[in-house]
């Protein structure tokens, strides 16, 4: 039997150590929604960083981790804390075993100020696309 895994690992600056440590209590919301749901999400782990002057967050999986609930996170962050620009990290999916079309990854950017996505890539849609391009779209 298979194991899959999501990692990641990212810092995201929220300005001073006073917005650090209430986003700790942000992060301890998000997780009890994600406690409650069914299935759960894998979530992520959070902790202050610092070595980065205590403004650094730093999101990572445990074993394995859920990308959405770290871009709801940081969404979150940026309204409670008024951040601007650009944030973004990446992610790869693994899997304990070789399997078929289980090794991807993918990579998010987000626009802090407006609360949106700027861009996204899974690579293994944009596998399957760009081998279905090279074959006229046939199978």
């Amino acid at each position: 039997m298979a194991d899959y895994f999501t990692h990641f690992s990212c810092l995201l600056d929220v300005g001073t150590p006073d917005n650090a440590a209430r986003a700790l209590d942000l992060y301890n919301a998000l997780s009890l929604e994600g406690a409650e749901e069914d299935p759960q999400s894998d979530g992520f782990l959070l902790s202050i960083q610092p070595e980065h002057g205590g403004t650094q967050l730093w999101m990572r999986d445990e074993a394995t981790g859920d990308p959405q609930r770290v871009i709801d996170f940081v969404l979150v962050c940026a309204k409670t804390f008024g951040l601007t620009g650009r944030w973004g990290f990446q992610w790869s999916n693994t899997c304990s075993r070789p399997r078929v079309n289980v090794f991807a990854g993918g990579a998010h950017v987000l626009d802090l100020e407006v609360g949106e996505t700027v861009a996204w890539i899974s690579t293994h849609r944009w596998l399957a696309e760009m081998l279905d391009a090279g074959q006229g779209g046939k199978p």
